[in-house]
C-alpha cells in the first residue's frame, strides 16, 4: 500500500512513523513534512490546502490512501478533491469538517442530536458579547468561531481579556465553563460507524501548574488511570454516534476523525469542542500504543468498512509525550534556532518533529512555534515520564521552553492505584 499524509508537525510525523514500520506499507509520501518526517517518508513541497496539487499529487505518486493531517486542507476541501480524482481518503468532506471550522456550526450540530455540551450564544457585536458573559458568569470563555490552530480560545476570569479577545474576531461564541477533567477522545468513522481509540489527556496550558496562555498543546499523555471504565462506551453512546447520525441525516458523511475534547462534569461527560482531526500532541501517544496496524483501520475507514473491522488492540503500558517549544511561543516564536542533542533515542523514547527544518548549512533548525514532540514509554506513567524527561533534558536549543508537570498528577494516581 502506498500512502500519502498531508501536513507537517508532530501529528504528521507520528502518523508517517506508524505507517512506515508497517510491512504492508510499501511507500509512505508526505506534503510538505518536515526534517523529522524526512527520514521516513519521500517529500512533496507543494500547498496541503490546494485542492488540486493535493489530488494531482496523490495521483502521481499512485498513492492507494491519502490520510489528511491538519484542519485547515480539510476545511480547504482537499478531502472533496481527492476523492473526486477516485482515490480514498481519510479525512471528511469540507462541509463536514465545518464540525471544527464553525464553532456556530459545531454547536447547532450538538443541540439537534441531544449531544451534553455548555450553554453557548453565537455573538457578532459587543454588545451581545457582553450580555453572553454577564448571562454565563466567571469563568469566561470565548471561542473565535473559525478555525485558529487551537489558539483561538480564551479562558478567563478577566471580563476585559474576554471582551478584548471577541473584539479581535469577526465572530465568536461564548459558553458556559465546564468544570472537571478534561479527556481527548477520537473516534475513527466511516460515515456511519465509529471506533474509538483509547482515551487520552492533553495539556493545553503554555507554563507549569495549567499557567499561561493557550497552546496547542504542551504534552499528553495516555492511558488515564483515573478515567472510569465506561467512559469510552458512555462518550460513544451519548456524542459520537448520535454526531455522526445527525450529520449523515443532512446529507453530511463523516469520514476521518471525530475528536471530542471533553469535560467530565459531575453530570457526565460533556463537549467542549470537536475537531475535524486527529489531536495533536494526544495522536502521538494514542498511536505508539496503538497495536492494531493503522493503515488497515484509515483504509477500513475510508472505503466504508468500519462495521467488519475486527476489534483494535492496543500495547501494553504508558506512554508521554513532552513537547518542546520555540522561544515566544505561543505568542511569536522565535524560528531558525539550532537544535541540537538528538542522537540519544532509545528503545522506550524517541523525538518527533513538529516545526523543524534544515538550514543552508544543513543543520537541523526550529520552523515553528512547537519544535519537537518527545515521547516516552514505559510500563506505567512514571516510567514513561522519566524516558521523556531524560531524553527532553539532552535537547539543547537557544530559548526553548517546555512544561515538567506532563503526566506528573496521573503518574502518582496511578501508583496508589498498583500498576497497570
Amino acid at each position: 500500500m502506498r500512502v500519502l499524509v498531508i501536513g507537517s508537525g508532530g501529528r504528521e510525523h507520528a502518523l508517517c512513523r506508524a505507517l512506515e514500520a508497517e510491512s504492508q506499507v510499501t511507500e509512505v509520501h508526505c506534503a510538505p513534512g518536515n526534517a523529522g518526517i524526512a527520514e521516513v517518508a519521500t517529500l512533496h513541497a507543494i500547498s496541503p490546502t490546494d485542492p488540486e496539487q493535493v489530488a494531482a499529487l496523490a495521483k502521481g505518486v499512485g498513492a492507494d490512501l491519502v490520510v489528511i493531517g491538519p484542519e485547515a486542507p480539510l476545511v480547504a476541501g482537499v478531502a472533496d478533491a481527492v476523492r473526486a480524482a477516485g482515490v480514498p481518503c481519510f479525512g471528511p468532506s469540507a462541509q463536514a469538517a465545518r464540525i471544527e471550522g464553525s464553532k456556530a456550526f459545531a454547536k447547532e450540530i450538538m443541540e439537534a442530536a441531544g449531544v451534553p455540551t455548555a450553554r453557548a450564544r453565537t455573538c457578532t457585536t459587543q454588545e451581545e458579547v457582553a450580555a453572553a458573559l454577564d448571562a454565563f458568569g466567571a469563568p469566561y470563555v470565548v471561542k473565535d468561531d473559525g478555525l485558529a490552530a487551537g489558539k483561538g480560545v480564551v479562558v478567563t476570569r478577566d471580563r476585559e481579556a474576554a471582551l478584548a479577545h471577541a473584539a479581535s474576531c469577526e465572530r465568536v461564541v461564548v459558553e458556559e465553563y465546564l468544570d472537571g477533567p478534561e479527556v481527548s477522545l477520537f473516534a475513527i468513522c466511516d460515515g456511519t460507524t465509529a471506533v474509538p481509540l483509547r482515551p487520552a489527556q492533553d495539556f493545553k496550558r503554555a507554563y507549569d501548574g495549567d499557567e499561561g496562555p493557550n497552546t496547542g498543546g504542551m504534552g499528553a499523555y495516555t492511558p488515564l488511570p483515573w478515567a472510569p471504565p465506561s467512559l469510552t462506551d458512555q462518550v460513544m453512546d451519548t456524542i459520537v454516534l448520535p454526531t455522526i447520525g445527525e450529520l449523515a441525516a443532512r446529507g453530511i458523511p463523516y469520514v476521518g476523525v471525530l475528536y471530542a475534547g471533553l469535560a467530565l462534569t459531575a453530570d457526565g461527560p460533556k463537549v467542549i469542542e470537536f475537531n475535524a482531526r486527529f489531536g495533536d500532541p494526544e495522536t502521538q501517544v494514542v498511536l505508539d500504543r496503538l497495536a492494531t496496524p493503522l493503515s488497515a483501520l484509515l483504509m477500513a475507514a475510508a472505503t466504508g468498512e468500519l462495521a467488519g473491522f475486527p476489534p483494535l488492540t492496543y500495547r501494553g503500558g504508558a506512554a508521554v509525550t513532552v513537547v518542546i517549544a520555540a522561544e515566544g511561543y505561543p505568542a511569536q516564536p522565535v524560528k531558525g534556532d539550532v537544535i541540537e542533542g538528538l542522537d540519544t533515542e532509545s528503545e522506550d523514547g524517541y523525538v518527533l518533529h513538529a516545526g523543524t527544518a534544515r538550514d543552508a548549512e544543513g543543520r537541523l533548525v526550529s520552523a515553528g512555534g512547537r519544535v519537537l514532540n518527545v515521547v516516552g514509554t514505559g510500563p506505567d506513567l512514571a516510567a514513561a515520564r522519566a524516558v521523556a524527561y531524560e531524553l527532553v533534558s539532552a535537547i539543547r536549543m537557544r530559548g526553548s521552553h517546555h512544561r515538567t508537570d506532563i503526566a506528573a498528577e496521573a503518574a502518582r494516581s496511578q501508583e496508589t492505584q498498583g500498576t497497570l
